[in-house]
């Protein structure tokens, strides 16, 4: 369903980093086929207000378009506006049920509101319908997390992964669920395989850094926080790895742990 924009959780971490071209609409579409592209453009570049605009073009135009609706819903989203995008989803459903986008879609404006049980029961509707949907199961593992249910969130991690092999974010989140499941030794080792596959995956750095400093290896750890913190400055943001990366509370704790000491401060108690 290329009309469809996904604004799976994995993608909202990349949305600001989208750059700004200049606006379409001086110039009229054509037909509906280019004001649709249009709008869809103005969206992938993160010029989300021009692109609310524009498909409020598109759906006044063609109100029976579900694309249309779900694409919207993920504006609103992006612009800080979680009801209207869960209003536009539902809408997009009520179009096109049988399509798999909207569910995603929705669930993840679900979770920008904590509405945890709306969210999976999204992604199990998707998931019922096609197992093999990574995004759906990377989702609900972070559902599952939300609610404390490590085990849980571990499995859909591994789904996810299964499923799609080249998903690091998947594995680095199973690793990171057994971690605070205190699996350290599985942890340890599905992170050394990341880095050794991806040695830039700064999340995969940045928890192995966690995982070495809570076993005693702070020599290794320092190495592999040099490099995680080059690559992304966000890890040193506690409040953004529990809230926007999603990150289990025991890792979190132990790379505070980590940087306190390494600032020559008093260890988190």
């Amino acid at each position: 369903m290329r009309r469809y924009l996904r604004l799976c959780l994995i993608c909202c971490l990349l949305l600001v980093g989208f750059a700004y071209l200049p606006s379409p609409v001086a110039a009229a579409p054509a037909s509906s086929a280019q004001q649709f592209d249009q709008a869809l453009r103005a969206s992938r570049d993160g010029s989300f207000t021009e692109a609310l605009e524009l498909w409020n073009a598109v759906i006044e135009r063609s109100p029976q378009d579900g694309a249309a609706w779900s694409n919207r819903g993920n504006v609103r989203l992006a612009l800080g506006d979680p009801e209207g995008a869960i209003a536009d989803q539902s809408k997009a459903m009520q179009l096109a049920p049988e399509v798999a986008d909207a569910h995603l879609n929705r669930g993840t404006a679900e979770e920008y509101l904590g509405q945890w049980q709306a969210a999976a029961a999204d992604y199990q509707w998707i998931l019922q319908r096609d197992p093999n949907n990574a995004a759906a199961h990377y989702n609900l593992g972070n559902v599952e997390g939300s609610l404390a249910d490590w085990q849980a969130a571990r499995q859909s991690f591994l789904l996810a992964a299964e499923v799609k092999p080249g998903m690091a974010m998947a594995r680095s989140s199973a690793a990171l669920a057994a971690f605070q499941l205190g699996e350290l030794a599985e942890a340890e080792l599905e992170l050394r395989n990341l880095i050794r596959r991806y040695p830039l995956f700064a999340d995969a750095r940045a928890a192995l850094t966690a995982l070495l400093w809570e076993k005693g290896k702070a020599g290794e750890a320092e190495s592999n926080w040099a490099a995680a913190s080059g690559l992304d400055s966000r890890y040193r943001d506690f409040n953004w790895l529990l809230e926007v990366r999603r990150w289990p509370p025991l890792p979190v704790l132990a790379l505070q742990r980590f940087l306190q000491l390494e600032s020559g401060g008093a260890p988190a108690a």
